[in-house]
């Protein structure tokens, strides 16, 4: 069984690693875990600094799966497209069974206005999906 947790690397999501280590010592499932940086329509809208810090944060999410003894392994799309998008199309392209995403709190003109990446996978991922929201009021 395999698990994607897409890890949200400007949060620092340490939320989605707890919930799929649990989910992957539960399933006895390997796990890997992914995170899409957006591309604008001109190029790049992220500087080099931000590619080393999600390849650095994802180097600590694996750091946390092997410490638990969990096969991991990690990704970082920079496909053009948007993260929902690249979630959906790389859990297909990998085959996996469950994808766990985070939601946030939006308003309603906010959803409509920015669309939602936990939404978009809810609703067009080919296999369950598992949401969570933090609950500490931090974000």
């Amino acid at each position: 069984m395999k698990i994607l947790v897409a890890y949200n690397v400007a949060e620092g999501d340490k939320d989605a690693l707890v919930l799929g280590l649990q989910q992957a010592k539960a399933l006895k499932a390997e796990v890997i875990v992914m995170a899409s940086l957006m591309v604008s329509e001109k190029g790049y809208s992220f500087d080099s600094r931000a590619k080393e810090d999600a390849l650095q944060k994802l180097s600590e999410a694996k750091k946390f799966y092997d410490e638990a003894g969990i096969s991991c392994s990690t990704e970082l799309m920079v496909r053009g497209k948007d993260p929902g998008e690249d979630i959906v199309e790389f859990a297909k392209e990998k085959k996996v069974d469950l994808i766990i995403v985070g939601v946030r709190i939006r308003s309603r003109v906010g959803k409509m206005l920015l669309g939602s990446t936990a939404q978009y996978v809810i609703l067009k991922a080919h296999c369950p999906v598992l949401t969570y929201k933090d609950l500490s009021g931090k974000k």
